[in-house]
Formats: C-alpha cells, structure tokens, sequence
C-alpha cells in the first residue's frame, strides 16, 4: 500500500485539489477553481457506489496519473464511470461529449472552499436520507435536456 499525501497547495491565490485511491495507484489532481460539489441521486450513481454520488464539478482538464490501473465502463450513450483496478475506489463520472469530470469528493483529504450547491436526479432520491444543505435541485428530465446527446 502506498502512503500518499492529499493536499490543497496554494499558489497566488489560487488552489489545486490533490487526491488519490485506497492504495494510491491512481492519483488526480483538479485546476484551480474546482470548489463546487453536487450530488446525484439516479438509480445508477446509487447502485455504483451504495448511496448518492458526492462528486467535486473537476470541468475537462482533470490530470489522472496510474491509468494503466484505471478501468473506464461506458455506463450510457452519454457518459462513463472509472474505478481503479486493483483497490476498486471510485473516481470519477465523465461526460463523453464534453470531456467533463465529476471526481469523486471522498478522494480528497483537503476539501477546504468545497461548497456543496447542487442535487441531480432529486426525484430519483429515495425517501430514506436527505441533506440539511440547501441547493440547487435539477430533476431527471432537467438533467438529460442538458447533458444527452441530441438525437
């Protein structure tokens, strides 16, 4: 196992978020700016990790480093999910067409400025949790009118 150190490293006012897998084979870092965390709800984001996906919005130019260890499933005509291969830690959900990463929040030991403003799929969320934040909530059709692909 790889001991590995998160951080938000501060350079001219700007901060770039540093995280990494269980063992540490894959790491990823964010650019400056990267501070908005969202939630999603569907069915699918519940299946794949056991609860909502809790992600940082990472935008197109995520740095990966270990992608020979990282697997990519294409899990619909629009988007994909990666999880390291040898620990199985989730890491990020993709938007095909944009290149735009959600990544995972819990791979980064330093969320300092993270602002949790945003619930996707909210009428897909189950009755048996809910958040104490207030956010923005987009449904299932609000979601897809913005991020599938136009047939």
């Amino acid at each position: 196992m790889t001991e590995a150190r998160d951080s938000a490293t501060e350079a001219e006012g700007t901060t770039e978020r540093h995280g990494h897998c269980l063992c540490g084979g894959v790491r990823v870092t964010l650019k400056p700016g990267r501070n908005e965390v969202s939630a999603c709800h569907c069915r699918m984001c519940r299946r794949w990790g056991g609860g909502p996906l809790i992600a940082i919005d990472g935008g197109a130019d995520v740095v990966v480093h270990g992608t020979e260890i990282v697997t990519v499933y294409d899990s619909s005509p629009w988007a994909e999910r990666a999880f390291c291969s040898v620990c199985g830690s989730n890491l990020f959900y993709r938007i095909k067409e944009s290149g735009q990463h959600y990544v995972l929040a819990g791979l980064f030991d330093d969320e300092g400025g993270a602002e949790f403003d945003l619930q996707v799929f909210i009428d897909e969320k189950p009755d048996y949790y809910s958040f104490a934040n207030k956010t923005k909530t987009l449904t299932g059709a609000e979601v897809f009118a913005m991020y599938a692909p136009k047939v």
